[in-house]
């Protein structure tokens, strides 16, 4: 994923035990828990002169965590992953001391100019200190194989970490959780107890009731409180629960590279400035560094 503006457009406000704002990061909440960036990825058409080609860019410092719920994208990297993620699949990959990869419209979504819709989050989390420097790693989940359950006509999926008495088979690197929360008729959302540390809710359709404030789709709000007020989901409301424990350093960002010293930054910056990266295998793409 190749972050091409670092503060998203803010329209953060404060309603009570709540902050809300557009994803990460704004201004008032830099991380929630080890997340350190959501992107909301679509919904959009995937057409002939429009297909997704993110060449080769790099990453340190953080997992990269790929969910879709529409389309498909063929993720290859230096690690040597060359695969396409699905709608309800996990990519997660981890860039550690540094990773290339590149993200496109699979060949064969392309071969007779099909038309395809892609949605999705690209999130960013990021690696504990003592683990900034670890060598590159990638897994991938079918949707099968993540934890999923209802209650009360509500359906929930264990993207990431552990919450509600379950546990995803991602890899995680620190005590966080992703949750995907859909319903069918209004319900109360049940978090007391069911998961650790701060919290944050992506509205991705419909939208959500907090303090009495109605957020809509397109919003995050994150929770200033442990005992924060009851959050109403409406029918047929589609959302993101995450966060987890928060990280006990400041994180320095850009463009890709996340990292606890500002040096590491800087010699990230010179090391893909003079092409000492690994490269994705038989790709010669190369994403230049912003200035």
């Amino acid at each position: 994923m190749s972050n091409k503006g670092l503060i998203i457009e803010e329209r953060a406000r404060d309603i009570g035990d709540f902050l809300v704002g557009r994803l990460l990061p704004f201004r008032k909440k830099r991380m929630v828990g080890p997340f350190i960036f959501i992107d909301h990825m679509g919904p959009s058409t995937v057409k002939k002169g429009s297909y997704m080609d993110v060449g080769q860019h790099p990453h340190i410092g953080l997992s990269t965590l790929t969910y879709l719920f529409e389309g498909e994208v063929r993720h290859c990297d230096s690690i040597g992953s060359d695969l396409v993620i699905k709608p309800g699949a996990v990519n997660w990959m981890t860039a550690g001391k540094g990773v290339t990869h590149t993200e496109r419209t699979p060949d064969y979504l392309r071969k007779d100019g099909l038309e395809s819709s892609v949605h999705g989050f690209q999130i960013w989390v990021a690696l504990p200190k003592e683990l900034e420097f670890m060598e590159p790693e990638f897994h991938h989940f079918e949707k099968e194989q993540l934890p999923t359950w209802e209650n009360n006509d509500t359906s929930y999926t264990l993207i990431a970490g552990e919450g509600y008495g379950r546990k995803s088979p991602v890899p995680v690197h620190t005590d966080l959780f992703m949750i995907e929360v859909k319903t069918k008729k209004e319900t109360a959302l049940n978090i007391q107890g069911e998961v650790k540390g701060e919290i944050g809710i992506c509205v991705v359709k419909g939208h959500i009731i907090a303090c009495d404030q109605k957020i809509d789709a397109g919003n995050m709000i994150v929770s200033k409180t442990e005992d924060a007020c009851k959050v109403i989901l409406p029918a047929d409301t589609h959302l993101l629960l995450f966060g987890g424990e928060t990280m006990l350093e400041d994180r320095h960002i850009f463009w890709n590279f996340v990292a606890t010293e500002q040096e590491t930054i800087e010699a990230a910056k010179k090391r893909w400035k003079d092409k000492e990266f690994p490269k994705v295998e038989g790709d010669t793409s190369y994403v230049p560094l912003p200035e």
